[in-house]
């Protein structure tokens, strides 16, 4: 509760109340400017948008004398700190996608679109525009004042500081995004030198131009009629989903009396000051039920409680509250609802196969093949002798020189090259020849183990692949 005296309250609701006089709901026909409050859930909103300053800065990251995440399609290899996967293990990233796809289903389906409102791009990128708008051009009545002013000076030096900033925001975005597929610094000195391929040049100017056009002027248009995700959040929230909820029963009727004299007829706790819709980025009026255009930002329930204060009267009026909940219905718990249960065995299930891959995943891999035409082949020496060509996928940034051995029927020898250099990055096939005494064969397959290790002992990685070893029939 505020510490401010009855009086300075009032005050304040009056400003409140005339603002509302000259509100109303944009259908798209004009520029919203939303009002900035600070408040709990602003917060945690700034919080969570922070996390997209790893898109911009990540890039800049180095790990042993390379960019720590970079996604080197040329080559086709992605290198995450010490980890490299390439196209064989490309199904651990399928298993990130489908995590992330089901994490967004399960947390709309318990809190409806809060990935909208506090981590989408398109939110994020549109919040940032509007505070480098708000500190150029002032509040959202002097913005609409100086949006239908004639041009002069001022309008003009503001809008250009303005819109200088905005492409500039949108132009290291485009270069932030080239930068997750290129090493970064090569790309700066590629830029300033006029150097950039013809793909670099297109993937930034198309990143400028939607950042600008999206997050300056779209804005909240994206969320209400460009986004499929808008489209489908209706089929995934209930009377269940925990959302920013308006209490109608304790806010109606609405009125505007700062405080109830006696004999007054009993209203609702909503003042009707309209500050919920003020604030809202796309312009609705959360009093009105659940809309298409809420993105669950929360910040009308900011506003709300600042209001609150200033009337004295409890938080809560709008609120996360589930619509069962407002009718006093008892909502059943997490692990009893279908859907619920569904996404978070998926999500277990991709987050397993996830940290399987990563601590499966060899720096050098090894696959056999063994050759079948002819499947052994008897010596004069009267052993017999096995050909097999060996595939040996090498992860690391650098060539290593690997050891081959090989285990299996007693008297087992490896009669070719035993060492060669693995090219990194690639597959380098070897082909090897394996024999053993006849009178060591007791049946006609047997199981051989061959194994490859790094010499180098600084960076010692080892792999093994089974095979089998064929000889005649006995």
């Amino acid at each position: 509760m505020s510490n401010q005296p009855p009086h300075s309250h009032f005050a304040a609701l009056d400003d409140l109340l005339e603002e509302a006089d000259n509100w109303h709901v944009n259908t798209g026909d004009e520029t919203i400017h939303a009002k900035r409050m600070g408040g709990k859930w602003r917060n945690i909103k700034w919080l969570s948008s922070s996390i997209w300053l790893f898109m911009f800065f990540g890039p800049y990251l180095r790990w042993n004398d390379r960019q720590a995440i970079l996604w080197d399609i040329p080559n086709r290899q992605f290198h995450l700190f010490d980890i490299t996967i390439l196209p064989q293990d490309l199904w651990i990233l399928a298993l990130v996608l489908l995590f992330l796809a089901i994490n967004l289903f399960a947390i709309t389906a318990f809190s409806g679109r809060i990935w909208c409102g506090f981590l989408c791009f398109q939110t994020v990128w549109t919040d940032l525009y509007t505070w480098i708008e708000e500190k150029f051009e002032g509040t959202p009545q002097q913005r609409r004042k100086l949006d239908k002013s004639p041009v002069n000076f001022n309008k003009f030096s503001k809008k250009l500081g303005k819109h200088t900033l905005w492409l500039l925001v949108a132009t290291f975005t485009g270069m932030s995004f080239v930068a997750w597929f290129t090493d970064v610094y090569v790309l700066w000195g590629d830029l300033f030198a006029l150097q950039l391929p013809s793909a670099a040049w297109i993937t930034i100017l198309m990143f400028l131009a939607g950042t600008y056009l999206l997050a300056g002027f779209m804005r909240e248009q994206v969320c209400m009629w460009l986004c499929p995700y808008a489209r489908i959040q209706g089929a995934l929230v209930d009377v269940t989903s925990i959302i920013p909820t308006y209490d109608l029963h304790r806010g109606e009727p609405r009125s505007r009396k700062k405080k109830e004299q006696e004999g007054d007829e009993k209203t609702g706790d909503c003042v009707d000051c309209n500050q919920c819709v003020a604030v809202c980025p796309t312009g609705v009026d959360i009093r009105n039920g659940q809309q298409e255009g809420c993105i669950m930002c929360a910040l009308c329930i900011d506003a709300c409680d600042l209001v609150m204060d200033k009337v004295g009267r409890p938080h809560g009026l709008i609120r996360f509250e589930s619509l069962n909940g407002l009718e006093g219905k008892v909502c059943p718990p997490v692990y009893k609802q279908p859907r619920i249960v569904v996404t978070s065995l998926i999500i277990f299930a991709a987050l397993v196969g996830i940290l399987y891959g990563l601590n499966s995943i060899d720096a050098v891999d090894l696959k056999v093949l063994h050759a079948r035409q002819p499947l052994y082949v008897l010596q004069s020496d009267g052993s017999i002798q096995n050909k097999y060509t060996l595939k040996i996928l090498n992860k690391l940034a650098d060539d290593v020189k690997i050891k081959i051995t090989a285990t299996g029927p007693d008297g087992l020898k490896i009669t070719s090259k035993q060492t060669l250099v693995a090219q990194h990055g690639t597959v380098t096939p070897m082909t090897l020849y394996a024999r053993v005494p006849r009178e060591q064969l007791t049946v006609e397959s047997q199981s051989i183990i061959f194994h490859i290790e790094t010499v180098d002992p600084t960076q010692h990685f080892s792999s093994h692949r089974e095979s089998v070893f064929i000889g005649p029939k006995r």
